[in-house]
């Protein structure tokens, strides 16, 4: 495995309305025509930011996710976008599906922290797996397929259910994760928590940073159906008629933090599974989307990821070799250490090359 080759820095300079938040960017996808799709574990907001030179991506604009798909809860309740992918003229994108932990705080005693503690929530928007139409650059509630004006491009979501939506439900019986399901474990702390995206045609490829079993981290796959204006469901495609299908993936017990797609292989970004600072790598897993149930897959590690202390946490990763026609990958950081914060709109991500 190489060590991480960084081969530039490019700024990502955000408006006053996501300045805020450009200590907690999630996820992040790169498009042909030169936009960069981001978002914030702390918003229901997808920010668009556009190519300004090989260093730069500015002119943000701002979309609430609320004005394309009908949210179970208010927008201030956080989506907690984890992954973005672009197929078929839609960007999809989901959140996290987890549960979580009040934080201690420093301007907190203790007994006051030992007891935010105790305190686990699990809002609805997070639980939201959707696609809105991208054409042109814009996101829309519905317009005409580009290539084909007699199909209709439209807005929808995962139908929402009381255990979160219709893959919760699905999950709350599997052999392997109705537990987690069933249980109120943070995201942070092993429980179920999605934060990987790709699309390939028609399937969808779901990252799981937990729970990690023994080493073994999860990739979820679901091929989705519209059943009505706004809403769709899950196709039956495992072997035994499930509504998923499973696999298995060693990465030396790290968790997914995010996944894109080179061809057919699966490039996986996998990081610590708990709030620790540990090795971040990413994995070659080939032919990645025609996986087989019930084998066990060793994929190989291409690339390490430098990590802070307390800080620079690698949350999502998007092709950028279009724009420097080099192979390689632009990564985007949690948490960023205080030399990427420029000015108090902007926040620097890295570049690296992929062999």
């Amino acid at each position: 495995m190489d060590k991480a080759s960084l081969l530039n820095q490019v700024v990502l300079r955000f408006k006053d309305e996501f300045k805020e938040h450009r200590e907690n960017v999630s996820a992040v996808r790169l498009t042909s025509d030169q936009h960069l799709w981001l978002g914030s574990d702390e918003t229901s907001t997808i920010e668009r930011l556009s190519f300004v030179d090989s260093q730069t991506f500015a002119k943000h604009k701002q979309f609430r996710v609320a004005d394309f798909i009908e949210l179970p809860e208010p927008e201030d309740k956080e989506i907690d976008i984890e992954g973005f992918a672009y197929a078929g003229h839609y960007l999809w994108f989901v959140g996290s599906h987890s549960w979580k932990r009040k934080k201690a705080k420093d301007d907190k005693n203790d007994q006051k922290n030992i007891e935010r503690l105790t305190e686990l929530e699990s809002e609805a928007n997070r639980y939201i797996l959707g696609r809105i139409p991208l054409v042109n650059g814009e996101l829309l509630p519905s317009c005409p397929h580009p290539d084909n004006p007699n199909e209709k491009l439209s807005a929808a979501k995962l139908y929402v259910t009381n255990r979160g939506n219709l893959l919760m439900d699905a999950l709350a019986s599997d052999p392997h994760l109705g537990s987690f399901v069933g249980a109120a474990i943070p995201g942070k702390e092993n429980g179920f928590d999605i934060e990987g995206l790709a699309v390939y045609k028609n399937r969808i490829f779901l990252g799981l940073r937990g729970p990690v079993l023994r080493g073994w981290a999860i990739i979820l796959e679901i091929e989705l159906e519209t059943i009505s204006l706004g809403r769709l469901l899950l196709k039956q495609i495992g072997e035994q008629g499930q509504q998923y299908k499973k696999y298995f993936v060693y990465l030396n017990g790290l968790g997914i933090r995010d996944l894109c797609l080179d061809g057919e292989d699966l490039l996986i970004l996998a990081g610590p599974t708990m709030d620790l600072d540990r090795p971040v790598k990413v994995y070659r897993l080939k032919d990645g989307v025609n996986l087989q149930e019930n084998v066990l897959s060793k994929p190989k590690a291409v690339l390490e990821i430098p990590y802070g202390n307390g800080d620079d946490h690698a949350e999502g990763m998007t092709f950028f070799t279009d724009i420097n026609q080099t192979p390689s990958l632009l990564v985007v950081y949690d948490s960023p250490a205080k030399r990427r914060l420029e000015g108090d709109g902007e926040v620097v991500a890295d570049v690296f090359k992929l062999n």
